[in-house]
This record gives C-alpha cells, structure tokens and sequence, in this order.
C-alpha cells in the first residue's frame, strides 16, 4: 500500500482501508491469544493425565507389594521423568531422565490432599516440567510417586509468542492490501461519476454520469444523478424555450407600439388612433410581463408558507373575479380542502375557467368532488374539443388552437401553462381530457392532511 498522506488520509478510501486493518488486527491478536490459551492448556491437561495414569500404577504396585527396579521405565513416552521419593526427601528410584535429580518439587502431597499437580523448572538446565505427585498410602511416613513430563519448548519459551505474533503481522498487512484494492474497486466508479459531473456544463446537458453494473449504493447514485440530470435538461430546455417564446410575444406589441407612434409623426390626424392601439399594446405587455413575474414566484414556491384553503370558496371568488362569457353553472361542495398558496391557485383557476370559458358555446359547468386522495376540479364547455393531438400542446406558451373570426383573442397567453405550473408546484396535475360535451380540463390538488387523521395526506410537495 502507498503511504497515506492528510489528505489521503482523509478520503473514503483510507478511511474504509484503516478501519478493515484496525478490525483485522484486533480480531487476530483476540484470537490469537485464544490460540495461545487453548493450545496450552490441551497439552497441559494431556501431560497431566498421563502423568496421573503412571503415578497411579506405580501406586498401586507399591501397595500389592510389587517390588520397584531402581529405574523406572514410563509406558508413555511423554511422561519421562518419574521418582519415587522416601520420608525425608530421599529418592529410591526413578527413570533414567529423573536420575541424579532431587525430587521434582518441593511441596509433597499430604493425607487430606494425595494428589498435588505441580510445574517446576528443573536445575542444570534442564527444561521445565508439569506433572503429579501422588501418596501411596494415607499414613505419614509413605512414599511420593512423581511422574512428569517436559513442556514443549515453544510453550515455555518465546518461540510461540513469536510464532503468533509473525502470523498476525503477516495476516493483517494482507487484509490491509486487499481491503486497499476492494475498496478502490468498490469506489472506482466514485471517480468516474465526479469527473463526468465535472464536465457538465448548461452549454452541454446532454452528457450523464456512467452508470454501473448491478443494484448496490454506487449504482442507485449514479441512476439517481442522471434522473437529475434529466429533469435539470428538462427543466433549463423549457426555460429556454419559454423565454424564446416570451421573445417572440413580446415583439408583436412593441413593433406594433413603434408603428403606431411612428405612423401619429408622420400623420397628425392620426395620432388619437395611433395612441389608442400604443396604449393597447402596452397592457398587453403589461400582461406578459405579470406572467413572467407570476412564473417567478410559482417556481419558488415556499411549502412552509403554505395555508389550508377550501377550494369551494377559492373557487366562487374566482368565479366573481373572472368576466362572464357564457352561462356558468356550478357544483361546488364544501369542506374539501387542500394547502398551498391562495394567491397562485386562484391566479391558476381564473386562467383556467378563463382558457375554458372562451371555447363555450352556451354554457361551462365547474364539478368539485374529492378523488382518491385528491381534491378534482372537473371544469367543463360545450364548445368545440380538443384534438388529441393537440391536448398536450394547449400547456405549452403561446398556443392559439382557436382562430375562428369574432372568437375573442386571449388576453391571458400563458393561462393554461400558468395553470398547470400552479398545479404542478402544489404537487398536483393538470390535464385536457376527451369528452363527448366539449372542451374538458381536471386539475387534481392533494387533500390537506387532517390534524386529527394520521392517515390523511401531507401537504403538498415541490420536486
């Protein structure tokens, strides 16, 4: 592994790497003490029954009266150094390994206690040696049979410590590079998503982030920074294209302002009309320059500052502000109510019963009922319908789908765009649907959750 450095040391990377290591290592020294504990203590329980087994034989002899050679010899090959200790400490036999030695260990087994387990280091270098050390009968002037066995060397010594001590090393310094080399695997894809998304310009949306194989974290980012990225196209194309079309709008008033005034220098008796058609022109622009500003507002739109408003009577008071083309009729139930922005829904429904009112021929019929969760405005006219294909294009800016002579222009031109941008801020829809009696557009708003109903819906929600 490359050394860290702060910077690096700091990274995802690093970090995830040092964490794997710091695991490893205090998993391996805890196990390997374990190792340590249990491997002596096996061998340790061996030596001692087998030490155990020949001290009982040896035992038993004595007591039926066997007589002992003065050097023992073990069955078990591990169990070598055997004594048979008179009163007084004096040794009458032992095995060849035990010769020439004083007893194995001091402390001797007492009536109450005949059987004492001992470990003991044996003098002129010999190594160290656990066994028992046995009485052969309950009175105080028997024998003490010893028998032993030499502890392995690693065991006593710093061989196994050593030995543990390499491996955890070794095996820590290999989790360390490959937990190293995963993680930068894991994370290449990191890098590549942060270098596309640093080449990304408003010049050029097009590019998307590359996205993985598989379902894991890396790859639901980088489907999620493209759908991002989509809606941040989406979004700056059709501002794009609305400025171009506010543009193009805006240019038929102002050429038509510069032509009448151009036209009273010119011809003094025609100056009152000239002032008259200025004049029209500027409210019209004053009208687009209100939509702009309204399309502002409506795309900062504050969640928070939202109130809870009953569309009947958001409805009714766009019903009296919103001149009258055709007969109206009218089925508005109270009580449904939804939450957001008073002045921006009833900017949106005037524009639509406005857009829907210029196509009726002798009537427009309003319906408000709730609808899965939704508040449905159903606002409807007996005029001509809409073609389907052109269902779609009555939400985009200056659409004229009507240019029947005596039909009134617009006086609004982005109403129904304005509509369905209301519609959309306050988490709802707007739509143009087929319907046999005329023009038909429902704008649906989620219902306003109730205080008392943990069930009901939030409050509305700008993507």
């Amino acid at each position: 592994m490359k050394p860290l450095s702060w910077q690096r040391a700091r990274s995802i990377h690093a970090r995830l790497a040092l964490v794997a290591v710091g695991l490893a290592l205090l998993i391996l020294t805890l196990v390997s003490i374990g190792e340590i504990f249990i491997i002596h203590r096996l061998i340790s329980d061996d030596l001692l029954t087998a030490s155990q087994q020949i001290a009982s034989q040896i035992t038993a002899d004595i007591r039926a009266g066997i007589p002992q050679k003065p050097i023992l010899i073990s069955d078990d090959a591990h169990v070598d150094f055997i004594q048979i200790v008179a009163p007084g400490g004096r040794v009458i036999a032992s095995s060849n390994h035990a010769r020439d030695l004083p007893p194995l260990t001091s402390p001797q087994p007492d009536p109450r206690h005949p059987i004492v387990r001992f470990s003991s280091c044996l003098p002129r270098g010999w190594k160290c040696v656990q066994g028992v050390a046995m009485r052969v009968t309950p009175q105080a002037n028997t024998e003490v049979v010893y028998a032993a066995g030499e502890m392995p060397g690693y065991l006593t010594g710093s061989g196994l410590i050593l030995a543990v001590v390499t491996q955890v090393s070794l095996l820590t310094v290999l989790i360390g590079w490959i937990s190293w080399r995963i993680v930068a695997q894991a994370l290449r894809p990191v890098g590549a998503i942060q270098s596309e998304l640093a080449a990304i310009t408003v010049r050029d949306l097009s590019r998307r982030v590359p996205q993985p194989q598989g379902g894991d974290e890396i790859a639901r980012l980088a489907e999620t920074a493209n759908q991002t990225l989509d809606r941040m196209e989406r979004a700056i194309r059709r501002q794009r294209a609305f400025a171009a079309d506010a543009a193009h709008e805006l240019r038929t008033p102002i050429a038509g302002i510069r032509a009448q005034l151009e036209s009273g220098r010119l011809y003094a008796e025609d100056l009152p009309e000239a002032i008259d058609a200025a004049l029209r022109d500027t409210g019209r622009l004053e009208t687009i320059l209100t939509d702009l500003m309204f399309f502002a507002r409506v795309e900062s739109l504050d969640v928070h500052a939202c109130e809870r408003l009953d569309v009947a009577a958001v409805v009714r008071r766009c019903l009296v502000l919103c001149p009258e083309r055709a007969p109206r009729r009218a089925r508005l139930p109270g009580g449904i109510l939804v939450k957001g922005a008073e002045d921006q829904l009833t900017r949106a429904i005037i524009a639509l019963i406005d857009s829907v009112d210029r196509y009726a021929a002798r009537e427009v019929v309003l319906d408000l009922t709730r609808d899965d969760g939704h508040a449905a405005l159903v606002v409807t006219s007996d005029g001509d319908d809409v073609a389907p294909e052109n269902r779609e294009h009555v939400f985009t800016p200056i659409t004229r789908l009507d240019t029947t002579p005596g039909r009134e222009p617009g006086s609004a031109v982005f109403g129904l765009v304005i509509a369905r941008e209301v519609a959309e801020a306050h988490a709802g829809t707007l739509v143009s649907t087929c319907s046999p009696t005329g023009v038909t557009f429902i704008l649906r708003l989620p219902l306003a959750a109730d205080p008392l109903d943990p069930s009901a819906p939030g409050p509305p929600r700008v993507d």
